[in-house]
């Protein structure tokens, strides 16, 4: 390990999942693609929760959505518990200087996060619509970035988390959720290959090639960045790590403990520590990204995780590394009820399902999309089951549930014991009984009791 600590560029993106050139998709993406090739890229990185804040507080807290606070969005009366910290609060401990480029939707208060320096546009504030993120796409944002690098406006060593608004869908006309057609450069829709776990139909297509202009985007800014961190001279001696935070917003994955909806990137690169050109099949979870670093860095490990660090499987001189066999996923809160909490073995999912739920959750954006139009007839009625069991080695695309075959009978029996094991070491709320939403006061005021 050098001596000196490094840089830590952290840079994720919006509802992407792993649809990227690296992960075999069929798409362009060589930017990402060469620093995937240039350090460690994992294959079966998942998310805590297939949904925004959820997942990102996991990724900057290193612990559960149900163990930080943050069971919902964050512009949606949802927040960290207060004596919550996060991975700029821990690097900042270790001499770093915190900077705040792009979205951050993990804090409905921005101030909140104890950034040292905060470069974004379109914050979020209370009273401020989420709908302020559009401002951090991109191109915007990596123009930011490159100023700060190349003006040396920093104080070594550095961390920077890079958010970018990119793959998320917008509001268009007649109350319609797309990928803003007419900033991108979309793909034709015949031209796109479908997606295995849903028919193909045109709507789907139609909203693919949309989406591929926002991947092509977010491929060209992660380039600008890496492009202006070599022109200032600090490769070698940063830390980059690329990320996403669940699913791409279709049916069956943004909103839903299906593998395409928990799927997330992640390359983690670091010159001359953390191998180059190696691809994990290890599971890994986001909560382990923050221990990654910290272990990387050569800083303190706060007590009281769920994530560990996979710094010793991907880089020389670095301490042991314990395997995961398991990682855990849950949704609590979104733009409705959707209590669901899951675990995830090499071989096996094990979902349950804690309410009356449709027979698959459709996120506001997704219903209101050409996709969702597709399937929603389908998709929208009730009722799931309660339980859900995957084999994923004879059903990848989780398409038949053998919860109740005979056969499966002990790995139903041993995975609920495990689930349940989580859930109870782990206090999570659910297990007393419904959660209530986060603007519960606001839903039980009544005006003839204001003041």
């Amino acid at each position: 390990m050098p001596d000196s600590r490094p840089n830590v560029l952290l840079m994720h993106a919006h509802d992407l999942g792993r649809h990227l050139g690296c992960y075999g998709v069929d798409i362009e993406t060589p930017r990402i693609d060469a620093l995937a090739s240039e350090g460690a890229l994992f294959e079966r990185q998942f998310a805590s929760a297939p949904q925004c804040s959820p997942s990102r507080g996991s990724l900057m807290t290193g612990r559960a959505p149900h163990v930080n606070g943050l069971m919902g969005l964050a512009h949606g009366d949802w927040e960290l518990h207060d004596d919550e910290r996060i991975l700029p609060q821990y690097l900042s401990d270790a001499g770093y200087e915190t900077h705040l480029f792009g979205l951050q939707h993990i804090s409905q208060d921005t101030d909140r996060l104890g950034y040292d320096h905060v470069h974004s546009e379109g914050n979020l504030y209370p009273g401020v619509s989420p709908t302020v993120h559009q401002a951090n796409r991109g191109r915007n944002v990596a123009s930011v970035v490159e100023s700060f690098l190349a003006k040396s406006a920093y104080e070594a060593p550095f961390f920077a988390s890079v958010g970018f608004f990119e793959c998320h869908r917008v509001e268009e006309r007649n109350g319609r959720y797309g990928f803003d057609a007419g900033y991108y450069r979309a793909d034709d829709p015949e031209s796109v290959r479908p997606l295995p776990y849903l028919p193909d139909r045109r709507g789907i297509r139609h909203d693919l090639g949309e989406m591929h202009g926002m991947v092509y985007a977010l491929d060209e800014a992660v380039g600008s960045v890496l492009d202006a961190l070599a022109r200032a001279g600090l490769v070698e001696e940063t830390l980059v790590v690329f990320t996403t935070e669940h699913g791409i917003a279709f049916p069956r994955a943004k909103g839903t403990c299906y593998d395409a909806g928990i799927e997330a990137a992640l390359a983690i690169r670091y010159p001359g520590v953390v191998d180059a050109g190696r691809r994990y099949d290890d599971l890994v979870s986001n909560v382990d990204v923050l221990p990654t670093i910290l272990e990387l860095v050569g800083a303190n490990r706060p007590a009281g995780l769920d994530g560990r660090s996979i710094a010793g499987l991907i880089a020389d001189g670095v301490g042991g590394y314990d395997e995961r066999d398991r990682i855990f996923a849950e949704m609590t809160w979104h733009d409705t009820y959707n209590p669901v909490r899951a675990i995830r073995t090499d071989r096996y999912k094990y979902i349950r399902n804690f309410w009356h739920l449709p027979t698959v959750y459709l996120p506001a954006d997704v219903f209101a999309s050409e996709s969702g139009r597709e399937v929603r007839e389908a998709y929208g009625l009730p009722s799931r089951p309660y339980e859900e069991l995957y084999d994923l080695r004879d059903a990848p695309r989780e398409d038949d549930n053998v919860a109740h075959e005979p056969r499966y009978r002990d790995i139903r029996r041993e995975l609920s014991a495990q689930l349940h094991e989580w859930m109870n070491g782990t206090d999570d709320p659910l297990l007393d009984g419904p959660v209530i939403p986060g603007d519960y006061d606001e839903i039980h005021s009544w005006p003839h009791n204001e003041p």
